[in-house]
């Protein structure tokens, strides 16, 4: 497909929400997270390039979630987690420490939290997702405390390390959502470490550990699915499928589910319980024209360029893409965006595809992992000339000291 670049806006254009106050910019980045400062790294890198970026985000801090599964299983420390917003992003691009509310892109613009008109030639909307912790009646209130935890947040992960070091046996619950997740096989990741860490503490034959999903099944990629019905069949986790976590009850410490086939609601006592909470589009993104019937950003899965304004790309966790939502997506992703960018502003051909390629590095206990690696196809499309499919220390070794180094001096500085 080829696409005509969009003509320039004059920067004195008037603003549309009566602030008064407009600003323009070339390219303009909606999401300073992993794939936002990426782009926004890989467009202003080099003496060559001469675009006019801008970020808008309003966070002071950039998280490496990737890690949190470790920093739950104690064996990775918090604050090497998070770093100043403010160092990551590229000394070429402007920040704006706003949030959008709206989207307009019929007329090339959106506004923001603070009253800013922002203009541009293009758009790249990479805004992540959104953690609904309210989907589950009595969680948001408990996270934290009575042995509710999760490591989806900053703030909460340290809780799931404190009670699996604390914990005395008992019945552990981790539980993963219907939804459309960060990573689809963490929920079960901290189910195995704390398998691993109650074993070497010598109590696993005092506990009782249950992983609950609102899916069909363990993993979607046959491949590592196989390997990993050997993993909880070897460590005596139980499994049940096509169960969504509905309430929380702390008084009582039970969590109600509910069967998605027959609709009838059960309740399971524990000790201590994981929650991966449903996630979803953040709500300015669902609202917008942007989005797809679902929510999502709706872009072409093989050019990143949105379906209905061609100036529009989209990548990483709010896009609709269907692959799994990680940040070695996101490492494929970016590439296939700049170059599709680029050649749009200089009027050319969209070359660049993605296949979908994600991966997902599944723990399976300290010092094991399973690297898996895979298409839209749901192929295995592996980096490694071994058989991924095996639990080894290698990988393991890989996921804790070697990815770090990659998502910030590598991904976030524009160079792989």
């Amino acid at each position: 497909m080829i696409s005509k670049p969009v003509k320039n806006h004059q920067r004195d254009e008037p603003a549309t929400n009566g602030s008064g106050r407009v600003i323009h910019h070339q390219v303009v980045i909606v999401g300073g997270g992993t794939a936002g400062i990426t782009v926004a790294s890989k467009l202003t890198r080099g003496w060559s390039n001469q675009l006019d970026v801008a970020i808008v985000d309003p966070s002071d801090s950039h998280y490496y979630q990737p890690a949190w599964t470790l920093v739950g299983g104690g064996a990775f420390r918090m604050k090497k987690t998070r770093r100043d917003e403010a160092s990551v992003i590229p000394r070429k691009a402007k920040w704006i420490r706003d949030a959008v509310i709206k989207f307009e892109p019929q007329q090339n613009q959106l506004i923001t939290r603070d009253g800013k008109t922002i203009h541009y030639d293009y758009l790249v909307v990479c805004a992540g997702i959104q953690i609904n912790w309210d989907k589950v009646k009595g969680l948001k209130e408990n996270l934290g405390q009575a042995g509710v935890c999760s490591n989806y947040s900053f703030e909460s992960v340290g809780s799931t390390w404190d009670n699996i070091r604390h914990f005395e046996g008992g019945t552990a619950i981790f539980t993963q959502p219907v939804t459309g997740i960060k990573c689809g096989g963490a929920p079960q990741k901290i189910c195995y470490l704390a398998d691993d860490y109650f074993r070497q503490q010598g109590i696993r034959d005092q506990c009782r550990i249950i992983f609950i999903s609102g899916t069909g099944s363990l993993f979607a990629v046959e491949k590592y699915r196989k390997v990993l019905e050997q993993v909880v069949k070897r460590k005596g986790i139980e499994t049940r499928f096509n169960q969504s976590l509905v309430a929380i009850s702390a008084d009582t410490k039970e969590a109600i589910f509910r069967d998605l086939e027959t609709g009838e609601e059960s309740s399971v006592k524990y000790d201590m319980i994981h929650v991966t909470p449903p996630m979803g589009p953040p709500a300015f993104i669902a609202e917008s024209s942007l989005a797809d019937e679902n929510g999502w950003v709706d872009v072409n899965k093989n050019t990143l360029q949105h379906v209905r304004f061609p100036n529009v790309f989209a990548l990483g966790d709010s896009s609709n893409l269907p692959t799994s939502k990680t940040a070695a997506a996101i490492r494929k992703q970016a590439p296939t965006v700049v170059q599709n960018l680029k050649s749009l502003i200089a009027g050319k051909p969209l070359t660049a595809t993605y296949n979908g390629y994600t991966s997902c590095p599944l723990v399976t206990g300290y010092g094991k992992l399973v690297l898996a690696e895979f298409d839209y196809d749901k192929n295995p499309d592996e980096t490694f000339p071994i058989n991924q499919a095996q639990e080894r220390w290698s990988m393991w070794l890989l996921k804790k000291y070697l990815l770090p180094v990659l998502y910030w001096r590598g991904m976030l500085k524009g160079r792989v």
